[in-house]
């Protein structure tokens, strides 16, 4: 039997900056539900963990660094790149920016979750792919700005009026917690409980994908590096068995706090 082989996805400096966004994500998500939903009776219990609320707000504050540090070397990253000549990361096959195929996509898409038609053939980057890597700018500006009204009112006091910051509050709590429920839910289901890669897809722990289960998932990316005699330069050995069993694990305790915390969101909503 053939062994298999292993295309590469993802180079190290991708997952890099997405292990430090999903390490800071979840932080800020387990340390700002207890001061959003302060009155909840899981949230004394919970802030105690860390410390007490005090100790909470502290960590959030800390993970907040985090999420715009690694945004900020993404952004570095990324015009870097430009600046090496790599005009794919702006339109065309290998790019993350929305274009005219992906409005298609959805159409059909919709279309055959509805038994109407063919499933579409994807690319590198299918259209919820896209929608979750821009969703974080949207967040970076409308959260990150917000909190860093809440975090240096002193410093905006100078620049807005005192309701602004009455607004802030509502927003960023609002928007934090609609972020946390879209992670937890469809991200979740999109990335982990789709057939194929239940129970869970581990292709941004170890930056590669089967070759032929890649041919399936995306035909249209798999058969342009085959037309352009790029495939073999995209092949990759397996991934370290030990490395996949730890990334496993990592990924069962974080799937567990992600629940954790939609539980937590559910029974607050429903207790308030």
């Amino acid at each position: 039997m053939a062994e298999a082989r292993f295309v590469r996805r993802f180079g190290a400096a991708e997952r890099l900056q997405h292990a430090v966004l999903f390490v800071s994500f979840l932080g800020l998500a387990a340390t700002g539900l207890p001061l959003f939903f302060s009155d909840a009776v899981w949230a004394r219990p919970m802030a105690r963990l860390f410390g007490g609320f005090g100790v909470t707000g502290t960590l959030h504050r800390i993970f907040a660094s985090l999420l715009v540090g690694v945004f900020l070397a993404h952004v570095a990253w990324i015009f870097t790149r430009l600046a090496r000549g790599d005009r794919g990361l702006l339109w065309g096959p290998t790019s993350l920016v929305p274009q005219p195929r992906d409005l298609v996509d959805l159409f059909h898409h919709f279309r055959w979750f509805l038994w109407r038609g063919p499933k579409p053939a994807f690319g590198r980057y299918t259209y919820w792919e896209k929608f979750d890597y821009w969703a974080v700018f949207w967040g970076m500006v409308i959260i990150g700005g917000s909190g860093l009204m809440l975090w240096f009112p002193e410093l905006f006091a100078r620049f807005v009026p005192g309701w602004v910051f009455n607004v802030a509050l509502l927003v960023h709590g609002e928007e934090a917690l609609l972020a946390v429920g879209f992670i937890v839910t469809i991200h979740f289901f999109n990335s982990h409980m789709r057939p194929h890669k239940y129970p869970m897809d581990l292709v941004m722990f170890t930056g590669v994908v089967r070759e032929d289960e890649y041919a399936v998932e995306r035909p249209l990316e798999y058969a342009r590096l085959r037309d352009e005699a790029a495939l073999d330069s995209r092949l990759a050995p397996s991934p370290d068995p030990r490395f996949v069993r730890r990334a496993r694990a990592g990924g069962a305790v974080a799937v567990a706090i992600r629940l954790t915390l939609f539980l937590l969101i559910v029974v607050a909503s429903f207790t308030r």
